[in-house]
């Protein structure tokens, strides 16, 4: 006899599980152009970390609302052999939510933060194509996860690329100080040091299934 958890107990199961033994950076290896060019101060990554969370925890809701609601029942109305054409929309569909979204994320962080604004630069309109948004809206598809499901999966990979990024940040500042071969400054040291961090992240696979 299998034991079914309850629903909250799913939802944290899920989230833990991006967040930590499914890291969308460490595991997956999405996002990590940003992650390497902001990772040099902890203030930054946070600001960016933060605005990435915001991002996928929306775009996974809102993408799989659209999902199960409008590209499921359209392809359930199509002729046969059609239906594939309906559901390749999604990733076409995907998109354009993450890009309108991001375009409302800029602009409160201009309104509200100017100074973390003009520090992330062009990083921060660059969430749009920052693969791992993208990557938790179709992972969650695959698994097929529901609405309240996808939403607990896009908090815990956006809670997971900000965690990475601020261990990051905190690691390269220790960095600066230390005696680093000439050879490995700037973005060789922070790949060895990526690397390493992913080999830990790693090791957590398999504690928590769902």
């Amino acid at each position: 006899m299998t034991h079914d958890p309850g629903f909250l107990t799913t939802m944290l199961l899920i989230l833990v599980s991006a967040a930590v033994t499914d890291n969308i950076l460490l595991t997956r290896f999405l996002g990590m152009c940003s992650f390497i060019a902001i990772s040099r101060e902890v203030k930054t990554s946070v600001g960016l970390g933060v605005a990435v969370c915001f991002t996928t925890t929306c775009t996974a809701g809102l993408n799989s609302l659209l999902y199960h609601y409008a590209l499921l029942p359209l392809s359930r109305m199509v002729p046969p052999g059609y239906d594939h054409a309906i559901l390749s929309l999604q990733l076409l569909l995907f998109i354009v939510v993450i890009a309108g979204f991001v375009q409302i994320v800029e602009m409160i962080v201009e309104r509200y933060s100017p100074k973390l604004y003009f520090a992330l630069g062009i990083y921060l309109p660059l969430i749009t194509v920052n693969c791992a948004i993208l990557g938790v809206c179709l992972f969650m598809v695959n698994k097929g996860y529901g609405v309240l499901q996808s939403v607990a999966f896009g908090f815990g990979s956006g809670l997971g690329w900000l965690m990475a990024i601020v261990l990051m940040a905190g690691i390269q500042d220790k960095v600066q100080h230390s005696r680093v071969p000439a050879a490995l400054r700037g973005p060789g040291i922070t790949l060895i040091v990526s690397g390493i961090m992913a080999l830990a992240f790693m090791g957590f696979t398999g504690i928590i299934r769902i």
